[in-house]
């Protein structure tokens, strides 16, 4: 089992010998000698278990437990002191130590509670994903801009109303999670939360998922099929990407909202349903009307309160606990442990423009971690981003870089092509002509 060590000691010869015992059991191992040092590594690199002296020339070990504990929650932290104090050991484990031992006295057990140690960690990180998986409101929506925390305490304050909110903003900016979060944070959250994208189906097919239909009336309809509107009674209907509903679909749906009636597919019978409309787009409505595409009294009915999602390129103070987010989810389920993230991966993350926001930033992240070596994250790891950034270089250098990163992704797919297109966000027509083009079979 490989893992990420920080030793914390002012007795340096002791740090090194601590040092050199744990990197032998192929740890990977970094020292430091105070808590404000400690303290900036644990900004820069991912570490699983912490050992630290309890006497440090600028801090107290058992304090220093709950600052590390309260930012970074997985981890688990092994205190060695050289005087045994059961007053400092009680206190260190109701501040979340792992386990505290005296030094001399305890070092046999150094190695095999740096073992235990690490597997709480993988039981902590699961806990954690598995937590991020099932989170809802408000909760999971990360970011400390000022334009992300505007949005969000709009969505809050209109959550606890039964008014039509219109989500706005580019596509991957989050729409369908504020969807979800004013959803949960409303007293339908009892009730069921359904979303459809508009711009996914065909009119007749797109009618029927809406509304539903009754067997027989159409081609293919072999049975009475519930629509998501009947689905959404008592709770909220999410649109998105309303600005692709055809128009002809936008007078049936501005009659159900004004009325909250509507008409199942082959149906004569009119049904009721009390549901609470969210609706999303990256279109200009106002600019659809002029086109007329889009029908202007809908438009009035559905902009009762509009939030407008700040791209990511606006809020790239928010990017890294985006990315360290992505990075916990996804090596988990790739079962990746003890991944370490250099620096310059977050530097070069930054320096892209994520025109498409949070959804790029979150396949790249997936992307990375399959690409990366030795368990590190770092600038090779984003061949993709490299190449915007050494753009300078010849040709022949960025067509290698991508042959390169097409094979890896092909390894990783187990040769699975409409996987690997989906990773590399190509079509599959395009990644045939990429191994054609690179001799590749």
């Amino acid at each position: 089992m490989s893992g990420n060590i920080l030793i914390i000691d002012d007795e340096l010869k002791l740090l090194k010998l601590l040092g050199m015992i744990l990197s032998q059991e192929d740890f990977n191992v970094k020292e430091a000698s105070t808590a404000r040092s400690a303290m900036t590594m644990l900004e820069q690199y991912e570490f699983d278990v912490v050992l630290s002296d309890v006497r440090l020339p600028d801090g107290f070990g058992v304090e220093l437990v709950r600052s590390i504990k309260t930012k970074y929650p997985h981890l688990e932290i092994i205190l060695m002191t050289a005087f045994g104090n059961i007053t400092d050991a009680v206190q260190a484990m109701k501040n979340g130590a792992y386990d505290y031992i005296v030094k001399g006295d305890d070092n046999d057990k150094i190695i095999p509670l740096v073992y235990k140690a690490l597997d709480k960690v993988q039981d902590n990180k699961s806990k954690i994903v598995q937590k991020g998986d099932v989170q809802k409101g408000f909760n999971q929506i990360m970011g400390s801009s000022p334009s992300i925390l505007q949005a969000k305490k709009l969505a809050e304050k209109v959550a606890l109303t039964d008014a039509t909110v219109l989500l706005t903003g580019e596509t991957g900016t989050g729409k369908e999670v504020f969807a979800n979060a004013i959803h949960e944070g409303s007293d339908r959250k009892k009730n069921n939360f359904v979303a459809i994208n508009c711009s996914a189906f065909s009119k007749e097919i797109l009618e029927s998922e809406l509304f539903g239909h009754k067997q027989g009336a159409f081609t293919g309809a072999i049975k009475d099929k519930k629509g998501l509107v009947e689905e959404a009674n008592g709770g909220t209907l999410f649109l998105d990407e309303i600005g692709e509903m055809p128009i002809e679909l936008q007078a049936k749906l501005l009659r159900v909202l004004e009325t909250h009636e509507f008409m199942k597919m082959g149906e004569t019978k009119v049904s009721k349903s009390d549901f609470r409309l969210i609706a999303a787009t990256n279109r200009n409505l106002e600019d659809e009307i002029r086109q007329g595409n889009f029908r202007e009294d809908l438009y009035f009915r559905l902009n009762v309160f509009e939030i407008t999602l700040p791209p990511l390129r606006e809020r790239k103070e928010d990017l890294k606990v985006l990315a360290k987010s992505f990075i916990d989810i996804f090596s988990h389920k790739l079962h990746l442990n003890s991944v370490q993230v250099s620096p310059d991966y977050y530097k070069t993350l930054e320096k892209n423009d994520w025109k498409g926001n949070i959804r790029e930033l979150r396949n790249t992240i997936e992307r990375s971690l399959i690409l990366m070596n030795d368990h590190i994250l770092d600038t090779e790891s984003l061949p993709h981003y490299s190449e915007k950034v050494n753009s300078d270089k010849d040709s022949l250098s960025i067509r290698s870089l991508e042959k390169e990163h097409i094979q890896k992704v092909l390894h990783y797919t187990k040769g699975n092509k409409a996987e690997a297109a989906r990773l590399l966000e190509i079509g599959i027509a395009t990644l045939y002509r990429k191994l054609e083009e690179y001799g590749l079979r």
